[in-house]
Order: structure tokens, then sequence, then C-alpha cells
């Protein structure tokens, strides 16, 4: 497996993502900062990587706001 310094979500799994962002904002202030029904009503994590992993656009924008506060970190 090669390298990709450039990438910052090589390596990391969907899941990870999720658990990080509701560890630091909890499910009701991530539903505030992405408005999609599996943060919003009864979340779990289960029901939301189900959901994450079938809608691109969804994933995508769970993506940048981890990236950002990655970033927010260094």
């Amino acid at each position: 497996m090669e390298t990709q310094p450039n990438n910052p979500l090589h390596g990391v799994r969907l899941v990870d993502i999720l658990e990080h962002l509701v560890n630091k904002y909890g499910w009701e202030r991530l539903g505030e900062r992405i408005n999609i029904r599996c943060f919003t009503h009864e979340p779990s994590i289960n029901s939301s990587l189900k959901f994450l992993r079938k809608q691109e656009w969804a994933r995508k924008k769970v993506e940048e706001l981890y990236i950002r506060d990655i970033s927010r970190r260094k």
C-alpha cells in the first residue's frame, strides 16, 4: 500500500470519522452543522454509517467537516 501524504483521509475509516465528530459535537450539534435526517432523528452510528455509505453527497459533507476539524488542530 502506497502512502498518500496529500490525502488527509488516507487510512481513516468512515466509522472513525463519524465517531470523532459525534464525540466532538454530539448528535444535536452535528445535525445543526450537517442537516441530514440520520443525524437529527433517532441518530446512531450504525444507521448513519448505512446512510453515508449509500449517499456520496452526505459522506462528502461529513468528510469535509472532519478535514476542517483536523486541520484546525495542527
